[in-house]
This record gives C-alpha cells, structure tokens and sequence, in this order.
C-alpha cells in the first residue's frame, strides 16, 4: 500500500487539452459540398408548377372528389358574384367531351393591364398567379367564398385546356390556356349587346386526375342545385349531354330557383322520413350579402339517424366549424329554457347536445366578412365570430317558435329525453363489460347466459317466473340457450309514459341482456342472440304476459320482429298417456284430436294439465318446448301493408282507453267464441 507521501509527493501533470479545431470554410463556388449538396440543388417553383408538382395541397387529392372540387372553385367565384348582386343567373354545362362550363351573367373578370404587371392582363394574372384575386379586402365583395386567391387559378393549372370568355362593356374578350400556360393573347371577338358576365370552359387532365378521370353527371347536379337553395336571389341553369344522363333520373336540362331557401333544401332531403314534429324550424336574418347573417332550417327524425349541412358563403363545411357550435349550443339552451319553463328542468338535466343531436336534420348558412377557413379546401370554418353570428340570429327565434308549439315542443323534449336516457344506459352497459373483463360478466337480473359468445345460434327465453326460469334452466342446452325469468306481467308500454318505462327494472334488465338499444338507437349488429323466444304458460295469463312482450317489442323494437328474431314457443297444456305411449296437446281442440285418432286398444287413457310451466318436469319441457328437434315456434312477423292496422289493433287494445278496448272485444265477440285469435 502506499503512503501518504507517496501520493501527495508528485501530483499528477495537469490533463492536456484537445487541439481546437481549425475554422471550416465554405466549398468555394461550383465545387461540391458535403455529400455533394450545394446550392444549385435547390430548386424554385414559379408560377403554377407547385399545383401541378402537389396537387394535394390544393384540392385535397386527386380522386373524384378533388376531381370535382375544381368545379367547386369555378361556381364559387359566379356565386360570390350572385351574392353581392351583380349576377342573377348561372349556367352550368356538361358535355360528352369531358369539358364543363359555367356561365354568369355579372360583371365579368377585368381584362385591362394589371399595374403591377406589365404587358399582362388583369384576367391573366388571375389565371396565373396564386394569391392574386379581389377578395382579399371588402372593397368588391362584402363577403366571399374565394378568399385565398387560388381557386380559379388551381383549376387552370390542372386542366389541359381551360378556355376563357368575358362580356365586359358590350365587347366579347376571349383567351385559351393549357396546363396553367396561356396559349395566345387575349383575343377581341368582338361586340355583344345582350351579354356581359365571365365563361369558363374546361377539362381536367389526364396527367394530374388519371386517364378517363370524368365529372360525373349526378355529383354536378346535385352540387350546381344546392347553390341555388342556399342563395333565393340566384337562378341555376343546368344542362348535360343525353348520352352522359342516359337511364339515369338525371335530367337533360333543368333549372333552379328556391326562394323558401333551406326550408325547401331540408323538406326535399328528409322526404319519405318520419318527423318527431312536423314541422320545420327554419328562419334567416338579414340580407345574405350583408355582414353577419345567417340562415337555418332544422327538422328531428323519427326513424333515422340526423345529419348536418352547414355552409360559410355559399361554401360546403362538410366538417363543420365554429358556426355548427353555435347551432348545437342555441338547440341545446332553447330546449333546456323550454324544459325549465314547463317545470321539467329535473329531466332535461341529463341532455347534451349530442343527444339533442343525432337524430337532428340541420341545413345552416352563414354569410360571413372574410371568414378563416382550415385549408384551401375550406371544409372546416374557424371563424370565433360565426359562432356569435349563429347564437343571436337563432337564440330568440327557437324560444319563440318553442313556445309557439307547445304540443310539439313537449314532444320534441321527451324524445330527446329518451335519447339521453338511452345514452346513459349504453353508457352503463359499456362500464359493466370494462368492469368484467378480467371476471365472470355480472348479467342483468337474473338472466342464465348461454357459452356461446357468438350471436349466430343463440337463443334467449324470457319466460314467465322463477318457477318456470328454475324448470327452463335444467332444460336448456347451455352452449346456446340463455333463460331470462321475469317476475310476472311486465309493464304496459302502450299505456305508460316515459319516465314509468325508464325507471321499469325488468324492461331495463331485458333490454340490457339484449344489448340492442331500442327504437332508433336499435343496433343490429349488437343483438346478443339469433333468437329471442317468448316461453309462457298455456293459459289466459300465459297469453296475456306473451301480449304485453309483443306490444313491448312492437313500439321499442320494431326492427327486431321485421329483422325475423322474435318467436313465440307453443309449451303442451295436456299430457295425455297410456301406458308406454306419451302425447302432449296444446289446448283442448288438439287433445280431443289426439284422443280420437292417436289411442286405441286396451289400456287406460290418462290426461293431465299442466298448471304452468313450473310444473313441468325439466325432461318434459325440453323435449316438448325447448329441443329443437322435437318443439314447435312461431315466428312473429309485421306484413307491411298491415303494419298501420297492426299498430291501431295494439293502441285499441293495450293502451289506456278502456273504452276502445271494449269496443274492439265487442266487435269480434263471435269470432273469439269461435276459435283463438293469433298473434
């Protein structure tokens, strides 16, 4: 070991440092870099070639629907014209020829010298030069849809030949372009006394869209009809080719004008639906080209799931944006003010827009000064002010028409309850399986699942009691039979209202073991069993538990029974024996059958009735009720033609009329002497 001398005697030299490195210069000019990356690699796009070099970044895509986002551009800007009050008409033509044409009668695009660019046209650097456009300020048009100054030119760039006509101060002006290049001169045709306004002619190219890339007739259509909808003081004249519209509904020529707006927008679009209320809820304010204004037309659907279309400056948001906010906030307070006034504020706690929501029908325009869009696409508006400009125009507007209507308001708020309440129980259903994933799922009420985790051959019984349900467990085949006991009759769900049958625990454990939801949040695909079967006893009660679960299914699942899922089992109510030799009757007609034509010989007839199906033996009921190769179903069914007598038969005798009821048992009295009715 070493002293303490030894280590303290020498100390160690002091660590030398590394040489600093000496300065990198630059390569000298001309001579390559690292890696052979200099600066003539870098490359500058001018003009249009980044559209043609991206298109993406531009239209979104090359697929049909950029495809016929470039028509999109074009009638945007004759639109804007329509809007600011310079055009009342616009043409939109397509031709065997793969071109199409959009015409307007306004002021048509200038065609003398731009001044910062010498020796061109204003309308060629339009044509030619992104960011070049009069709409960037509030001078030309109050609002706009072509706010970037790229629209018309993008279309340029991606179209092999866009020809261009303009009718300015009598005098017709025409210029050709290929591919975002002009092939000429502004050409003088020369002088035109009834025209004036902008034509554009053009066809998409090959090289950008694909060989065969074509605009498609339906798609034109409906786009050129929509602006007319969304702006009453335009007319749209549309025209096609016939061979392009050839066995379709597509007409050869048509023209629109609606100037009920998005009211007539929404009723065609919803036609053939059944609304919650029938009627619409439509309004605007102000002048469309003034600032701030908006337009809405609103319906709820009974029988489908809601959409909305929204709209900035005549320009589809297809996602929507801070003026689709401010329509779901001012449904949301005007049902909840409603519900307070009404004193059913307790009830309404539990909505939110999303219920009020899907099932909603909304068309909304908002006309707004130099609004910021997410995109050159603009399918999202970002604008904070449009979400103000919506709440004021529709705020007061629905409180009154509320108020206005109060049977259909008050329709309008249980079923929007309803949705909210559906949305908790799916809310506590999907709990439940997080719950349970690492453990024995813990079931609804007392419902015996079968193994089978798939829906395709599985069966669910709903039968009548624990009794019957002890009886119906030991039959089953567990693989793929499940037993759901109910504790008598369930509740009359055509005579109670919405709060008893949200708050009823055996409804809530069928539909749960079920897990379909029901009405129009019915989902086919999360049906749990192939089969649901109706098991009751043979008897007046057995029959009268079996009519109250049809009514059940016929107004809260309706598509169960078209769907074909929902039977009624057929259990014995006679055993009649002797000796060795069993039969089973269903009712009294079958038995006499049975005994005059399947005994014979020595031997003492025996005939037993079944109490109910708690007295049957578990051997008994499965080989009579539950085997699928020895039982007997039937199916419930809803002929089309029959669904409205069907509907009025359930109201007349299940609901809470009792004098209806009377009448309908009075009018068949002879025929239910007779035989059964079926069900």
């Amino acid at each position: 070991m070493s002293n303490a001398d030894d280590l303290f005697a020498s100390p160690s030299p002091e660590p030398r440092r590394p040489a600093k490195p000496a300065p990198r210069t630059a390569p000298a000019a001309g001579l390559p870099g690292e890696n052979g990356y200099t600066a003539a690699d870098i490359e500058v796009l001018e003009g249009l070639e980044p559209v043609r070099r991206r298109p993406g970044m531009y239209i979104g895509g090359t697929d049909e629907k950029a495809l016929h986002h470039l028509f999109a551009e074009v009638i945007d800007n004759s639109m804007d014209e329509a809007v600011a009050g310079h055009a009342s008409f616009i043409e939109v033509e397509l031709g065997a020829d793969g071109f199409l044409t959009v015409t307007d009668n306004g002021r048509g695009i200038p065609i003398e010298e731009h001044p910062k660019y010498p020796g061109k046209s204003a309308l060629e650097v339009i044509l030619t030069t992104l960011h070049a456009g009069g709409k960037f300020d509030s001078k030309v048009y109050e609002t706009s849809g072509g706010l970037h100054g790229v629209g018309v030119s993008v279309v340029n760039a991606l179209s092999d030949m866009l020809e261009v006509e303009v009718a300015r101060g009598q005098t017709l002006f025409r210029q050709i372009y290929s591919r975002g290049l002009p092939q000429g001169p502004i050409q003088e045709i020369g002088r035109v006394l009834n025209r004036r306004g902008t034509r554009v002619r053009f066809h998409p190219d090959a090289q950008i869209f694909g060989e065969g890339a074509r605009f498609k007739p339906a798609r034109v259509f409906k786009m050129a009809r929509s602006k007319a909808y969304l702006f009453g003081g335009v007319e749209i004249r549309w025209s096609c080719d016939a061979e392009l519209v050839a066995g379709t509904e597509i007409p050869e020529k048509a023209t629109f004008r609606f100037p009920g707006g998005l009211k007539d927008y929404l009723a065609a679009d919803i036609a053939g639906h059944t609304l919650v209320h029938p009627d619409i809820f439509a309004g605007k304010t102000s002048r469309p080209g003034g600032h701030g204004s908006a337009e809405w037309a609103v319906a709820w659907l009974a029988d489908a799931d809601g959409s909305v279309a929204s709209y900035c400056n005549t320009i589809p948001t297809a996602e929507g944006g801070t003026h689709e906010a401010g329509l779901r906030s001012v449904l949301l307070k005007g049902l909840r003010d409603h519900a307070e006034r009404t004193g059913s504020a307790k009830r309404a706690s539990i909505v939110t827009s999303d219920d009020i929501m899907s099932g909603c029908a909304a068309m909304l325009s908002v006309f707004v000064r130099e609004p910021e869009f997410q995109g050159q696409t603009k399918e999202k508006l970002a604008t904070a002010e449009a979400t103000r400009i919506v709440e004021a125009a529709m705020r007061d507007a629905f409180d009154h028409w509320l108020g206005g209507n109060p049977n259909q308001a008050s329709r309008l708020l249980d079923w929007v309850v309803e949705r909210a309440e559906e949305r908790l129980r799916r809310r506590q259903e999907k709990e439940v399986s997080r719950k349970t994933a690492v453990r024995k799922l813990r079931l609804p009420g007392k419902l015996a699942d079968c193994s089978n985790n798939s829906a395709a051959g599985s069966e669910l019984f709903i039968v009548e009691g624990d009794s019957a349900g002890g009886s119906a467990k030991q039959a089953r085949e567990r693989q793929t039979q499940a037993v759901l006991p109910l504790r008598g009759k369930i509740l009359n769900v055509a005579s109670a209202g919405r709060d008893k049958l949200a708050q009823n625990q055996q409804i809530g454990d069928l539909v749960q073991a079920l897990g379909c939801g029901t009405g129009a949040n019915y989902r086919e695909e999360d049906l749990r069993y192939e089969r649901v079967i109706i098991m009751t006893d043979a008897d007046v009660d057995g029959a009268h538990i079996a009519s109250l679960l049809v009514t059940f299914f016929f107004r809260q699942m309706p598509k169960l029974i078209e769907n074909e899922h929902l039977f009624l089992a057929v259990p014995p109510l006679y055993r009649i024996t002797q000796g060795a030799k069993t039969l089973y009757a269903r009712d009294e007609a079958h038995r006499d059958e049975l005994l005059a034509s399947g005994f014979a010989g020595r031997g003492k007839v025996e005939i037993g009735r079944f109490k109910g199906l708690g007295e049957m033996m578990p051997a008994q009921l499965k080989e009579t009720t539950m085997s699928r190769a020895t039982r007997t179903l039937l199916r419930v069914t809803i002929e089309e033609a029959e669904r409205a007598a069907t509907a009025d038969a359930i109201e007349r005798l299940m609901g809470n009329k009792p004098e209806s009821r009377f009448a309908f048992i009075s009018e068949r009295a002879a025929f239910a002497s007779e035989e059964l009715l079926d069900i």
